[in-house]
């Protein structure tokens, strides 16, 4: 990425990035000289600072450090063929800052002379950004954005439980998916015992039915269950605040759902263009939540990636060994892009719910007193390596190819896969 088409680097840059204005360092190369200046978080203020370094240099290619790797500022400055963007860990450049300055007092004019030195003297240590195109960008967006929404239905889910707990919990077994239009629905129309029980028998059964219910036997035990329930309080100051409470979060929880379908369908349409689907929908147990998910954390470019340690070390899946004198322990990764190890620690946990390979392995480590997590981990760890030969070579994962190789290459796994089978 230093030269491209011939060109060197005419210039460096560190900036550090705020809301509403950045403060930058700039360092011709060849030349000792610092310069200085503060750019604001304006398009027309970057448009213009990027015109003059391109008219300045001639056009030549010009390395950026930045503490970013999303966000306003890389927006920005992503679409000018001129810059060459080294984002850097916000945690490298505290680790300098605190070392360097153990004053402790931080300064955005510190970070961007920190940054600069980085970009001018160590830029062998970090690697230059190239941005996915955008069908990929944009479902690497939607997938995370969709997950937080997610997580926020879990979150209004979990308190819409307590609260019908405390006073209409037969709730929780007439309806099995609590995240859902269902209980919304259901909370609307009957937001306590009393009136659902008022409610005509009829009218309960289109209710179920309309919402999905096929099974006429299992609609008339909750029709004959509704009919039967007891209230768990006839306190009215419990039921009305119960009802008020639980009402409350049901609002909430339509539109979030009707959110997340949104992205669903959008996500859904992307992949399925994507020429990298057949590649990930070949997974086991991927379906259509994580396997765009999978394809999102890889992304399009092949030269970005050296070798699977790579994205097993950047996700977080590889351990850390520390040693120190006689002593040597394997850890978690705790610095890592959060998202990116859920992606692969969640496929993990889903594709050893399937015989195979990844369940036998997981139940090895259990029988070895590996933990759960720890297990999951090393699991993924295997299925990263798998999906870095099947994505560098675009072609579909083979359960079956793979069990010859582990047979070809005597790994203890295919024995253990064997007697599975057998047994």
């Amino acid at each position: 990425m230093e030269k491209r088409k011939g060109e060197e680097i005419a210039a460096f840059v560190g900036i550090d990035w705020a809301d509403k204005q950045h403060e930058v360092r700039m360092q011709a190369a060849g030349s000792g000289k610092k310069e200085t200046l503060t750019l604001k978080q304006e398009p027309e203020a970057v448009a213009n600072w990027v015109q003059g370094l391109r008219e300045r240099f001639g056009g030549r290619r010009i390395a950026v450090a930045l503490e970013q790797r999303k966000g306003a500022l890389i927006h920005a400055l992503m679409g000018y063929e001129t810059l060459v963007l080294y984002p850097v860990n916000p945690k490298t450049v505290a680790k300098l800052r605190e070392a360097f300055y153990p004053s402790g007092g931080k300064s955005d004019p510190v970070d961007a002379d920190l940054l600069l030195d980085i970009v001018t003297n160590h830029r062998d240590k970090v690697r230059a950004w190239v941005p996915d195109k955008a069908r990929t960008r944009l479902l690497q967006m939607l997938v995370e954005a969709r997950r937080n929404f997610v997580d926020e239905r879990t979150r209004l889910t979990n308190k819409l439980r307590s609260a019908l707990k405390e006073y209409f919990p037969q709730v929780l077994e007439w309806i099995e998916e609590l995240g859902s239009q269902e209980v919304t629905d259901f909370l609307n129309k009957w937001p306590t015992l009393e009136s659902v029980q008022r409610a005509k028998a009829e009218t309960v059964r289109k209710f179920f039915a309309e919402h999905g219910h096929r099974n006429v036997g299992r609609v008339e035990e909750r029709v004959k269950a509704i009919g039967a329930a007891k209230e768990l309080t006839k306190d009215e100051a419990i039921v009305t605040a119960g009802k008020m409470k639980a009402q409350a979060l049901a609002r909430q929880l339509r539109p979030l759902l009707e959110s997340i379908a949104g992205y669903d369908g959008q996500i859904a349409e992307l992949f399925e263009k994507h020429p990298d689907r057949e590649v990930f929908s070949s997974f086991p147990c991927a379906k259509e939540v994580l396997a765009p998910r999978l394809l999102a954390a890889f992304g399009e470019d092949r030269s970005r990636y050296d070798q699977a340690l790579d994205i097993q070390n950047l996700s977080g899946i590889a351990p850390v060994t520390k040693t120190s004198g006689q002593s040597r322990v394997v850890q978690k990764r705790l610095a890592c892009p959060k998202f990116l190890r859920q992606t692969f620690h969640e496929y993990a946990g889903q594709s050893i719910k399937k015989a195979g390979w990844a369940r036998t392995c997981y139940n090895l480590l259990r029988a070895r007193g590996v933990k759960h997590h720890a297990a999951l981990r090393a699991v993924a760890y295997k299925w990263i390596r798998i999906m870095y030969r099947c994505w560098q070579d675009q072609e579909p994962y083979s359960e079956e190819k793979y069990s010859q190789a582990l047979v070809r290459t005597g790994s203890p796994l295919a024995s253990a896969i064997r007697l599975a089978a057998a047994g």
